[in-house]
């Protein structure tokens, strides 16, 4: 089990949470084509909100991957064109939102907890 979020280019989500949901589901299709592990081809503040986040929660996969996996603060990320989904070890779940809350706002990003 893991405790997960979001954080998005608040520019391309919709306002609304019915439309946003909308939304949310369909970035969660990962239909892009792109690699969903390297964090070149999204935004600069996603970017930027990412390679802070990874010197706190490392990532398993990609070029910044970490080889100890069996650190509880190893995460997986799915980078998106206009979101990065995280997926924690639930252990972590607290200092992982307020990690993630805190550079969102440092990074002027939007976070969605999809667990609420």
């Amino acid at each position: 089990m893991s405790y997960d979020l979001m954080v998005f280019d608040k520019e391309a989500a919709p306002q609304s949470k019915a439309d946003f949901m909308q939304w949310y589901e369909k970035q969660t299709e990962w239909t892009e084509d792109h690699d969903y592990e390297d964090p070149a081809h999204t935004t600069v503040a996603l970017r930027n909100w990412f390679m802070d986040m990874i010197s706190v929660f490392p990532p398993l996969n990609g070029p910044y991957a970490t080889e100890d996996v069996d650190d509880p603060k190893t995460t997986d990320y799915g980078i998106g064109n206009k979101v990065i989904y995280a997926a924690f070890s639930f252990s972590e779940a607290k200092m992982a939102y307020h990690t993630a809350n805190s550079f969102a706002v440092k990074h002027n990003v939007g976070l969605f907890d999809p667990q609420e």
